[in-house]
């Protein structure tokens, strides 16, 4: 249960019954009333800004509405108490008995605590990685992996229909010097000494088991051939390989994604020329010639009629060109068209996953989604840099990448579930640090190892409790018959608190599109749990497992495992495996 949903549901029925009874106009509009958690904790449990917002429509002070609402309120069993407060806001305290009833709710949903029906089922696309497939993934591609997937994640469990898709960039130039930098290597593996690889081709070894691959495929066939000979198949060949690569790192990383939709056939399937004539035929293109660059000089700028779209009319700076001097389309034009095609494919919401140096092109992407379909929307979510660092010292580069350190010696050396802990314990457009000491320290400092040890901590509880009372019963539903009346020290109940927040956690962070929300969230959970855990050796009373006190310690197992399932519930999103024991 979303506990401000379910009390919003209550003020609401309260609104109406004071508008029937004639205190507010009938048919008053309740849909800026929000039911929220104070600011300040000290405030109570739940606020509501019913009396502010509604003050314009009822004609009344807002304080005049708070008291009309206030004793209705009171009069429910659940709350202990009703401040108004400021202006008009009202704050509630509920009572220990209503949070204690929800570790039952907790125990019974388990991991799918926390589900929500917000999404109502609409379709999302979430594109991200989209990496060339020039060489295996790098330590820049990881945040936006992790992003990408942990979103994907939270917006499932929120109630939408998610999609993960990944573009391969297989159309560019990029595409030939990635063939021409194979083609070398299978020289290679004939015997030829190619020397220092040539500037402008990729260095790495990673294309040598292409190049064998191409030598035992295709023989010698291509030794001394012309380009335009061999260019195409290579190409191809190249591509496929390193998409098997991109897959695979993808795949340690955890990240498995349903659509890889290929630029290259989006371009021989004539899509770019439809879109563009049916941009053209709404008035949204035209033929011009546009002005300077800001800070370029006349003389530098060789101005042309170029074909362009009115991305101005959509809160773009400027209009932007669909064409190239050549004839060819720019990477605009068929961003378009590959957008207009997840529309069509019914993703009137997407969400495209970007490294921070794509900034400057966000703004005519989504003013091309608002040309395209009034009813699209897209939001793009950058991922600023990574730092690596060993002991505060910048890592140097791998060997095998020729210029970068490659996602897989990451994952290597630390694991999958510290790699994606991490990369979302800041917000998304945030430098991020990662250093390979620290994320592997066994601390409260490292944030991993913290909400995996409190799930750890509460797995040996329970089976020392199996122990310490022969015949204990603590499966799940045994566990929600407790009587936790028992569970009232105010560090249980603030536990209990946290626990019950998760689902208003899921839907505010799934709204905003922020999964580091969870990794926060998880960490505070975990603080509350070790907080407690310590105050048990402190004060022998406040242990888990208390000796002849058989009700006592189930109650206050069913709340630590309450604890455990939001963990994991928690961590399913973030993609990281709940631990039964540390090693």
């Amino acid at each position: 249960m979303n506990v401000f949903t379910h009390f919003r549901g209550i003020i609401d029925a309260e609104l109406a019954s004071l508008s029937v009874a004639g205190s507010l106009p009938a048919e008053i509009d309740t849909k800026n009333v929000a039911v929220e958690p104070p600011r300040d904790a000290s405030h109570g449990d739940i606020a509501t800004n019913a009396a502010l917002v509604l003050s314009k429509q009822a004609k009344k002070k807002p304080r005049d509405i708070a008291a009309l609402l206030a004793p209705a309120l009171e009069a429910l069993d659940v709350v202990d108490t009703v401040e108004i407060a400021g202006p008009g806001f009202i704050n509630l305290r509920l009572s220990d008995s209503f949070w204690q009833n929800q570790v039952q709710g907790i125990l019974s949903a388990g991991k799918a605590f926390g589900n929500s029906r917000m999404g109502g089922g609409e379709r999302v696309n979430v594109e991200y990685v989209s990496a060339n497939p020039t060489g295996p993934m790098h330590v820049g591609h990881v945040r936006g992996a992790v992003f990408g997937d942990a979103l994907s994640n939270l917006l499932q469990k929120a109630g939408y229909d998610v999609t993960k898709e990944y573009l391969i960039n297989d159309a560019g130039s990029q595409i030939d010097v990635l063939a021409r930098s194979a083609y070398l290597r299978y020289c290679e593996a004939h015997g030829r000494d190619i020397g220092t690889i040539p500037e402008g081709l990729y260095p790495g070894n990673y294309l040598v088991p292409v190049g064998q691959a191409l030598k035992e495929k295709y023989g010698d066939q291509w030794l001394d051939a012309d380009e335009d000979v061999w260019l195409a198949t290579v190409r191809d060949e190249a591509t496929d390989a390193m998409m098997d690569m991109i897959r695979d790192d993808l795949k340690l990383l955890g990240v498995e994604q349903s659509v890889f939709f290929s630029e290259k056939q989006l371009h021989a399937s004539g899509k770019i020329d439809e879109v563009v004539e049916q941009l053209r035929a709404r008035g949204h293109i035209y033929e011009g010639v546009l002005e300077p660059p800001k800070g370029q000089k006349d003389e530098d700028w060789e101005p042309r009629e170029q074909t362009l779209f009115r991305a101005t009319n959509f809160g773009d700076d400027v209009d932007r060109p669909l064409k190239k001097s050549n004839g060819d389309y720019t990477y605009f034009g068929a961003d378009i068209a590959y957008h207009y095609d997840k529309y069509q494919r019914g993703f009137k919401s997407m969400i495209d996953v970007w490294g921070a140096d794509h900034g400057g092109y966000v703004k005519r992407m989504q003013s091309a989604v608002k040309g395209l379909a009034e009813d699209g929307e897209l939001d793009v979510k950058l991922c600023q840099l990574v730092r690596l660092l060993r002991d505060g010292v910048p890592v140097k580069m791998s060997k095998r990448s020729g210029n970068f350190v490659t996602l897989r010696e990451v994952v290597e050396e630390v694991g999958r579930d510290v790699t994606r802990f991490i990369m979302l314990t800041r917000k998304n457009d945030a430098p991020l640090d990662f250093d390979f000491a620290k994320v592997l320290d066994q601390s409260k400092d490292n944030p991993v190892f913290y909400v995996q040890y409190a799930h750890a901590r509460v797995c040996s509880v329970l089976n020392k409790a199996k122990e310490a009372f022969s015949g204990l019963d603590t499966s799940d539903t045994s566990l929600a018959g407790a009587d936790m009346a028992l569970v009232n020290h105010p560090a249980e109940i603030a536990m209990i608190k946290q626990c019950a927040a998760w689902p208003r956690m899921v839907e505010s962070a799934a709204e905003a599109h922020e999964p580091h929300r969870i990794a926060f969230f998880l960490y505070d959970l975990a603080s509350e749990f070790h907080t407690f855990w310590n105050k048990g050796n402190d004060e022998p009373s406040l242990r888990f497992i208390i000796e002849g006190k058989e009700d006592l310690t189930k109650a206050r197992l069913a709340l630590i495992r309450s604890v455990a399932f939001v963990i994991a519930s928690g961590l399913e999103v973030l993609g990281v495996k709940p631990l039964e024991e540390m090693r």
